[in-house]
């Protein structure tokens, strides 16, 4: 295959991160999978935008994992196991863990609301007592969600170790592991946000360390804001709610919320799904950190 011009610059760049000629193609390659992740909705809100999120993180990580079971990563962790910013990446993989986690409680306790409101709706028995006890439901689940949200943020602006010093194979390697960390966590508010029924603040985004090795292109696309389903399903009970009160007709609207909740079911249920993967990507990524670092 004869270069382009193009082609040449980027070979000629990712040489100069001093990486194995084997693990150029990582650069590049995680810095596409970080392109599209960040390409769109700067801060997705609907479970489909969140659920499409999660897809392309599935194939951030695949690199990730790949960056690990090179060689030159496994020396580098080996050579450096004591430095500090090693001990950080333990910690921050630790932590999103913990967070994923979490997630994967909010999402999962939310769709057993969802259910047992859709259950009582379609008996048509006790649905006011079940709609009362959901409302009363979102409201405590709401808080415990912004105490979470506290904690990732709060985790998120912890001091951050600088290694300037090292080799521009090591920086990058610290750099792709870094904004692994920073995406995932990024896109788990997002969903909690989702969750909450509110929408999450974009982050400004800046070129990493390692997406300015290889000079990727930048996202002119436009963010545009999606269709919150948490927060339509508060509107549509608080309506209901509402219409009991002044003892309207309310058949049309108990048909609406219950397509409205098989809609969110399916929704939802996809979400759980991607995100019990996370989980246990998230796991398999750390205990491989943690392989390397007891070597």
């Amino acid at each position: 295959m004869i270069p382009t011009p193009l082609r040449s610059k980027i070979l000629s760049q990712t040489r100069s991160a001093s990486l194995p000629s084997r693990s150029h193609p990582l650069v590049p390659q995680f810095t596409d999978h970080l392109h599209r992740l960040r390409a769109g909705d700067a801060t997705p809100s609907s479970m489909s935008s969140i659920s499409k999120k999660l897809h392309n993180l599935d194939d951030l990580f695949n690199c990730v994992d790949d960056l690990l079971h090179l060689p030159h990563t496994q020396q580098v962790f080996t050579r450096e196991c004591h430095e500090k910013w090693v001990e950080q990446t333990l910690d921050g993989y630790l932590g999103l863990v913990d967070a994923c986690a979490t997630a994967k409680d909010f999402i999962f306790h939310a769709k057993e609301y969802l259910l047992d409101l859709l259950s009582a709706l379609r008996r048509r028995r006790d649905s006011d007592d079940h709609l009362c006890g959901f409302l009363n439901s979102r409201k405590m689940a709401k808080k415990m969600i912004q105490k979470s949200l506290r904690n990732i943020s709060s985790f998120k602006n912890r001091p951050s170790v600088l290694a300037l010093d090292k080799d521009q194979g090591t920086i990058a390697i610290i750099s792709m592991l870094k904004e692994a960390e920073s995406i995932t966590l990024d896109l788990i508010e997002a969903l909690l946000f989702s969750i909450m029924g509110t929408r999450g603040h974009s982050r400004p985004s800046g070129w990493s360390l390692v997406s300015r090795l290889i000079n990727p292109r930048k996202n002119s696309g436009q963010d545009h804001k999606d269709t919150l389903e948490f927060e339509e399903l508060d509107a549509s009970l608080c309506k209901l709610v509402s219409f009991r009160t002044s003892k309207c007709d309310i058949g049309m609207q108990i048909d609406e919320l219950q397509q409205q909740l098989r809609d969110m079911d399916s929704s939802i249920q996809i979400v759980e799904e991607k995100l019990e993967g996370l989980f246990k990507r998230l796991i398999k990524t750390r205990v491989s950190l943690l392989n390397m670092h007891s070597q």
